[in-house]
């Protein structure tokens, strides 16, 4: 029984939030990126969620990876993760580590688990909450109940995966959270694959604005441009227009289309790649939000210089340089961008840095690395790494139990609406 147990293939199961859309978002894709590391590792993938399927989600079973449907709140799920009896589960965000990591604990209690978060989710609603009331952030709005959960969430898990190393710092800094319990895991992009973008300055025109409408950073970030920084750049260029690209465009979003003033809301981009390509400067002026920016490494890897805010950058650069410009007041951001559309050498200059800058930062072979070897080590020490984590035992203890007992109540309430 030992020997044939040991042919068995590794197998993980990620339980995710949404499922995947690549082409959408830069979680979506940086899911991927780490489903893809675990199949190069030789594990068997199984994707779960109890999310509705939507139009751009990605067909995983073309990857080899099986899909399954989840039900929130039902222990049909305690009986499909003990036939799975995965080594490893990996829960997409901490929403989904509170939903169904009591479960697994009872019946997987061996099962590596691991939280993907792809960012903090308590720092970008922190940030959200300042920016609406025009302040900075407080501790006050940092140390919030979603800064417990999440945080809660990482404790449970035996490695967390943190895409962004200022975010790394704020949970070790702030929060004295343990590295024991952290890995820093930013994007992984296939660096042999890129080349020089063979679409030049003189090739390219107008000004690109682009991501999913469903994320609010991105919808505001639209407003803002549509509102205060398009009519200035309008003014030094009146001939100028700019696309905005995004999955999800909502009404009030399609409304904003207008091509007298050069400001045209064009919706999903069947290839965000190409887009970019023949676009000469993308702006992405976000105010607030979290984690690593996937459209400025879109606009890096096709050569496209990019001006964004000191949050749209953070985190992709360890120095003030930038593929582009970097500026938070709103002329300086129009000004930096009409001087990259205008002046082709030093639109040059940022376009070549992008290249430099995600081979440096974004190396996927050596990022993969450095995940399975965590792993690997995970699973080897795992008894002592739970150990040695006393204040996540005390967590499982506590938390989830108040977490099962509702969802059991949950449960047991539809399945006698009454």
């Amino acid at each position: 029984m030992t020997q044939q147990a040991e042919k068995l293939p590794k197998q993980l199961l990620a339980i995710g939030y949404v499922w995947p859309e690549p082409n959408s978002s830069a979680a979506g894709k940086h899911m991927l990126s780490l489903l893809k590391s675990f199949i190069a590792a030789g594990y068997q993938v199984c994707f779960a969620s109890p999310a509705i399927q939507t139009e751009h989600k990605i067909d995983l079973t073309e990857l080899g990876i099986e899909e399954a449907s989840i039900e929130l709140n039902h222990s049909s799920f305690d009986q499909f993760v003990a036939n799975l009896n995965p080594q490893i589960v990996l829960f997409d965000r901490f929403m989904m580590e509170e939903q169904f990591s009591w479960r697994v604990a009872q019946n997987c209690p061996n099962a590596l688990r691991i939280l993907d978060t792809e960012d903090l989710h308590f720092l970008r609603d922190a940030r959200h909450k300042a920016h609406k009331q025009s302040r900075q952030v407080s501790e006050s709005d940092l140390k919030s109940d979603m800064a417990m959960r999440e945080i809660a969430a990482i404790y449970r898990c035996d490695l967390s995966l943190i895409i962004s190393e200022y975010e790394m710092n704020v949970l070790q800094q702030q929060f004295s959270v343990p590295s024991a319990l952290l890995h820093y895991c930013p994007f992984m992009l296939d660096i042999k694959q890129l080349k020089r973008s063979p679409v030049e300055f003189s090739q390219r025109q107008h000004f690109v604005s682009i991501g999913n409408f469903r994320h609010a950073p991105n919808w505001d970030a639209v407003l803002y441009l549509k509102q205060t920084i398009w009519p200035l750049i309008r003014k030094q260029i009146p001939s100028a227009q700019l696309h905005v690209y995004g999955a999800y465009p909502p009404p009030k979003a399609t409304d904003l289309h207008n091509p007298k003033s050069g400001f045209y809301v064009d919706g999903w981009a069947e290839d965000a790649f190409s887009v970019l390509q023949q676009s000469r400067v993308c702006i992405a002026p976000l105010r607030f939000g979290a984690g690593l920016k996937g459209k400025l490494a879109d606009a890096m890897w096709t050569g496209t210089p990019s001006v964004t805010t000191s949050i749209g950058s953070q985190g992709m650069n360890d120095s003030s340089m930038w593929p582009g410009a970097i500026a938070d007041d709103p002329q300086e951001i129009a000004d930096q961008a009409v001087a990259l559309y205008q002046d082709a050498k030093q639109w040059q200059l940022a376009s070549d840095y992008g290249y430099q800058l995600l081979a440096q930062r974004f190396n996927l072979l050596v990022i993969q690395q450095q995940l399975l070897e965590r792993v690997d080590y995970c699973l080897t020490h795992l008894a002592q790494l739970r150990l040695d984590n006393f204040t996540g035992m005390m967590l499982q203890h506590h938390s989830h139990k108040s977490t099962q007992y509702m969802s059991q109540w949950i449960e047991a309430k539809n399945a006698n609406p009454k």
